[in-house]
C-alpha cells in the first residue's frame, strides 16, 4: 500500500498589514445587540490580550480567493519540481469561495476548478474539487489526499487552503479582529517507502448542540442591514468544547501512529485563539502526565497573522520547512502533528512522519 509524502510547498501572505488602529473607529455590540459603551480602545486592548492577535493580514480589493491560492499553489508546484499537467487531483479547502462584492459566499465554478484554469492545466483527467468543513478543511482535504493514494486512485495531488475572512466579517462584532486573510498549498504523492508520510489520521465531527457554534448570521448591529450574512461565532463555547476533545483526539491518534508525546517534534495546531491553543497543548500534555515541556513543540503565528482558517496549517508548514520561523524546524525522519477544530463541530489530526 503506498504512502502520502508532501514533496512541496507555498504560501501567499498579504502584504497588508492590519493592527489595532485600523478598529480605533469601531462600535462594537454585544452578541445579544446591545451597543458596548466602554472605549473601543480597552475593548482592543482586552482583545489582544486574550488572543495575542496584534497584527493580522488582509488581501488587497483587487484579489480574490481564487488568486491567492493560485499564487500559493504555484509556488508548492515549483518547489514540488512538478508539472501541474501530472496531478490527479486539485482538492481546495475553503469555507467562503470567491465571496462576491455582497458578501456572498461563490462556490460556482468550484475554487479548485478556478485555480486549475489559472495554472492553465489541459489534463481533463485532473480532478478539481472543493472541501467545505470549517477550519479543519485542509487537514481534511490531506486526510482524503491519502485514502485516494492508498486506494491507488491517485498518485500526485495538490491540496490548497485559501480564505478571505475579512470580507465575511461584521464590522459590528469584536471578534472580526481574530480573522485574516491568507493561502497555503502543498503538493502530495504516492511513494512505496514504508512508514513515512501521513501515518495515521482521524476525524470527529459532532453536529448536534455544536452545530451552531459558528454559523452565518445577520450583523447583531438590528439597525444595519440585515438581509447580509456574517461569519459569527460562540467563542466561550467553542473555548470549552476544543478544550474538552481536540487534546483527546490528537493523543488518539498519536496512539494509532503507535507513538507517543515524546516520539512527536512539532504540533501544527489551528491558530485560532493563543489562550485556547495554549490551553489545549497543556492539556494533551497532561493527558501523558507531562507537566513541564517545551513550548516549542508548538508554533504561533496568530500574533502576525491573525486566524486564516484553513490556511492556517499549510501556511506555518511552509515558512517552517523554508527556514522562515525563527526558532523553527523540522527533523529529518521526524515526526508532527497537523491538527484543527472548528464550524461543524469538526477535528482532526494528522500524525506525519518526514521521509
Amino acid at each position: 500500500m503506498p504512502n502520502t509524502i508532501i514533496i512541496g510547498s507555498g504560501s501567499y501572505i498579504p502584504n497588508r498589514v492590519i493592527g489595532r488602529d485600523y478598529f480605533m473607529n469601531s462600535e462594537f455590540y454585544t452578541e445579544d445587540g446591545v451597543k458596548i459603551e466602554k472605549p473601543v480602545e480597552e475593548t482592543i486592548a482586552k482583545f489582544v490580550e486574550i488572543t495575542e492577535i496584534e497584527n493580522r493580514r488582509f488581501i488587497e480589493d483587487d484579489l480574490s480567493n481564487s488568486q491567492i491560492g493560485y499564487e500559493a499553489a504555484k509556488i508548492a508546484l515549483e518547489d514540488a519540481k512538478v508539472d501541474g499537467e501530472e496531478l490527479d487531483y486539485i482538492i481546495y479547502a475553503s469555507n467562503f469561495g470567491e465571496v462576491t462584492e455582497n458578501g456572498y459566499a461563490d462556490f460556482m465554478p468550484t475554487m479548485a476548478a478556478r485555480v486549475k484554469n489559472k495554472l492553465g492545466i489541459k489534463n481533463r483527467k485532473c480532478v478539481t474539487y472543493d472541501m467545505v468543513f470549517g477550519c479543519p478543511g485542509w487537514v481534511e482535504a490531506m486526510i482524503l489526499s491519502d485514502n485516494l493514494i492508498k486506494a491507488k486512485v491517485a498518485k500526485t495531488i495538490l491540496v490548497i487552503g485559501a480564505e478571505t475572512l475579512s470580507r465575511v466579517t461584521d464590522p459590528y462584532d469584536r471578534n472580526r479582529m481574530i480573522f485574516a486573510d491568507g493561502a497555503g498549498a502543498v503538493v502530495v504523492k504516492a511513494t512505496d517507502e514504508e512508514n513515512v508520510g501521513i501515518i495515521a489520521h482521524n476525524t470527529i465531527c459532532d453536529n448536534g448542540p455544536e452545530l451552531n457554534y459558528l454559523e452565518n448570521q445577520p450583523s447583531i448591529n438590528k439597525e444595519a442591514d440585515q438581509k447580509r450574512l456574517y461569519v459569527r461565532m460562540l467563542g466561550r463555547k467553542i473555548y470549552e468544547y476544543a478544550l474538552k476533545n481536540v487534546p483527546d483526539a490528537i493523543k488518539d491518534t498519536i496512539t494509532d501512529a503507535g507513538l507517543s508525546i515524546e516520539d512527536i517534534d512539532k504540533i501544527l495546531i489551528h491558530q485560532a485563539n493563543a489562550k485556547m491553543d495554549y490551553a489545549m497543548i497543556e492539556r494533551l500534555h497532561r493527558l501523558y502526565d507531562v507537566k513541564e515541556y517545551d513550548h516549542a513543540i508548538s508554533p504561533m503565528t496568530i500574533q502576525d497573522l491573525g486566524n486564516t482558517s484553513v490556511a492556517t496549517i499549510p501556511t506555518m508548514y511552509d515558512i517552517i520547512i523554508k527556514g522562515k520561523m525563527e526558532g523553527q524546524s523540522f527533523k529529518e525522519k521526524g515526526n508532527i502533528v497537523m491538527t484543527s477544530v472548528g464550524a461543524g463541530m469538526n477535528i482532526n489530526a494528522i500524525v506525519y512522519r518526514f521521509p
